[in-house]
């Protein structure tokens, strides 16, 4: 990925109704948490297209407003290819995802494809799909996310204050 520094990410899973917006949620909180909720354009989408235009699932919202964050507005689109203009890192939820992504990507927007938990925590893991699953499932993606999202919050910070010496960090 190019030293570029990151100022907008989406989100993506399957359907765009469980996870990603979970994150995208999550995300947001963790930003505002750290007052900066402005400095990043945050969204979220599918690669599928079946529940565009439809809330997130109702135990995604439920998991969510239990930890004070409330996704309930969000509306569940497909990814498009002005997406691989539009934001730095796109970070898939699963290696399905990426894959997927990775085959949408025009050849100059392929670098800006990551595995979520790879690229935040270095663990290459995917997220699982709780869509068919209980409500422990919602729980553990849970605190997947915001594990990784604090993660990745920590990991912009630790770029975004290298000063322009013209070294890479080792940490990226």
């Amino acid at each position: 990925m190019s030293e570029k520094p990151v100022k907008s990410i989406l989100f993506v899973c399957l359907g765009n109704i469980c996870r990603s917006p979970l994150a995208e949620g999550v995300f947001r909180a963790v930003l505002a948490e750290r007052g900066l909720e402005d400095a990043y354009t945050i969204d979220s989408a599918g690669t599928g297209g079946w529940h565009a235009g439809s809330a997130p699932d109702p135990r995604s919202i439920d998991i969510a407003a239990l930890h004070g964050i409330d996704i309930s507005a969000q509306q569940a689109r497909k990814v498009v290819a002005s997406d691989f203009d539009s934001f730095d890192l796109i970070l898939g939820m699963d290696r399905s995802n990426v894959d997927d992504l990775n085959a949408l990507a025009p050849q100059q927007g392929s670098g800006r494809v990551a595995l979520f938990l790879g690229h935040a925590t270095g663990r290459a893991q995917d997220v699982p799909d709780p869509y068919y699953g209980g409500e422990d499932g919602f729980v553990a993606v849970y605190r997947m996310i915001r594990e990784a999202s604090e993660a990745l919050a920590e990991r912009l910070a630790a770029r975004a204050s290298v000063p322009l010496s013209g070294h890479a960090s080792s940490t990226m």
